[in-house]
C-alpha cells in the first residue's frame, strides 16, 4: 500500500470515528450501524506498514486519541445505564412483603415497575 493510499484510508477512518461519536451522541442507531460497517470494510483493506512518514504517523496518533475518546464515551454510557438499572432494581425490586394474613409473602416478580403495576 502506498503512503498516499494509506494516508487517504486513515483520513477516511478518522472521519468515520468522528461520525461514529456523533451518531452515538444523537442516538442515531441505524446510521451508527452503517458507520460501523464502513469501518469494518475499511479495516479489511488496511495493511500493516513498516515505514510510515511523519504525516501518516501524526494522523495515526490522532486516530488513536479519537478512538480512545469514543471508547470512553461508550464505556461511561454503559456504566451509567448499568447504575440506573441497578438503582431502579433496588427501589422496586423488593421480593418479599406481607400477605393478607400478615405473614411474609415472597414474590418472584422484579418489582412493580417491571410488572406494569405502577
Amino acid at each position: 500500500m502506498t503512503s498516499v493510499g494509506l494516508y487517504a484510508d486513515l483520513q477516511t477512518l478518522h472521519d468515520l470515528i468522528l461520525r461514529e461519536r456523533e451518531c452515538a451522541k444523537t442516538l442515531a442507531v441505524d446510521e451508527l450501524m452503517a458507520v460501523i460497517e464502513e469501518k469494518e470494510a475499511l479495516f479489511q483493506r488496511l495493511q500493516p506498514v513498516e515505514h510510515a512518514g511523519p504525516e501518516v504517523r501524526a494522523l495515526a496518533e490522532k486516530i488513536q486519541k479519537e478512538n480512545r475518546r469514543n471508547a470512553y464515551l461508550f464505556w461511561s454510557t454503559l456504566k451509567f445505564i448499568r447504575e440506573s438499572v441497578s438503582f431502579f432494581n433496588r427501589q422496586v425490586g423488593q421480593t418479599r412483603g406481607y400477605g393478607v394474613a400478615g405473614g411474609l409473602v415472597y414474590s418472584g416478580s422484579s418489582g412493580m415497575l417491571l410488572t406494569g403495576k405502577v
